[in-house]
């Protein structure tokens, strides 16, 4: 792991994943995710489940004892790998259905080093798909080898509260002095405009790109910093579309995390995480079924 200054420049590795001073770290995915703050940070994905349809206490019992892992989390993870350059190796098993001892025991064994398998067809989708990257206009020029680092871990203190906070970035572009353009990569089913609207809001993204530009102004002192969200779909022929978040949202996703980091800081504080709520809710029925029913 090594982490550099707010001025860029790189240092001598640090011993050991342990953040005590804000800076961009370099580190695994493991070691990021395994929170390496002593007392605790928060993340991006961490304070989106701090907050309602979420509760307090489902982050505390996901941060305790981690996320079941899904399919879709390799697949992404494989993209991302072949799109930036970076994360774990990717394992292609020979065998379109993984039901033999022999072809389960290929695929344990990778796991189990921390890389992940893939089926042919997955093989050729996450290379179909990067080859795609390359040759968009925009995207190739956004993660562009030699412009930045990927897979980046920048760590900050919130000045209101002084909780830490984090955020793992996709790329980090190398400073230029001028305006900093921070492009993140997310695969879909749809990379239709009008399909990225929904995917905005119902994965948090609005909140997502307001958190990563406190991180990148507070370690990194850039003042003139946007980011660009590179969705890209996962069947053929790949369809990229590059979007950048109008103001309306953004400050949508700054109140949302601003709620989030007081609602961290006071379950800190007090040790409790409550759940949805600890009194009897009066629920109606969703608009449109009351609507129908009052035709």
């Amino acid at each position: 792991m090594t982490i550099t200054s707010p001025a860029g420049a790189f240092t001598a590795p640090a011993a050991g994943p342990i953040v005590d001073r804000p800076g961009v770290y370099e580190m695994t995915n493991e070691e990021y995710h395994a929170d390496p703050v002593p007392g605790g940070s928060l993340s991006s994905t961490g304070a989106r489940r701090l907050l309602a349809p979420s509760c307090p206490a489902r982050f505390q019992h996901e941060r305790t004892h981690g996320r079941a892992p899904k399919k879709a989390f390799d697949f992404g993870t494989a993209a991302h790998m072949q799109v930036l350059g970076a994360g774990p190796e990717l394992v292609r098993i020979n065998a379109d259905e993984w039901r033999t001892a022999a072809v389960k025991a290929k695929v344990a064994e990778a796991r189990e080093r921390g890389a992940i398998p893939l089926k042919p067809a997955e093989w050729d989708q996450v290379h179909a798909m990067a080859a795609a990257i390359r040759r968009h206009p925009v995207a190739s020029r956004l993660f562009a080898p030699g412009s930045g680092l990927p897979e980046q871990s920048l760590f900050w203190v919130d000045q209101a509260t002084a909780v830490w906070r984090r955020a793992r970035l996709d790329w980090l572009p190398h400073p230029t002095g001028g305006r900093l353009i921070v492009p993140d990569y997310k695969t879909t089913v749809s990379a239709d405009p009008r399909s990225i609207e929904k995917s905005v809001y119902d994965y948090g993204y609005y909140q997502q790109d307001p958190w990563y530009i406190d991180g990148v102004r507070a370690v990194l002192g850039v003042e003139e910093a946007v980011m660009v969200f590179v969705f890209q779909e996962k069947t053929a022929p790949y369809l990229i579309s590059v979007v950048q978040l109008d103001p309306v949202a953004i400050r949508a996703g700054r109140r949302r995390n601003r709620e989030a980091v007081a609602t961290y800081q006071q379950c800190t504080a007090t040790g409790q995480w409550p759940g949805y709520s600890d009194r009897v809710e009066t629920v109606s029925l969703p608009p449109w079924a009351e609507k129908q029913e009052n035709q």
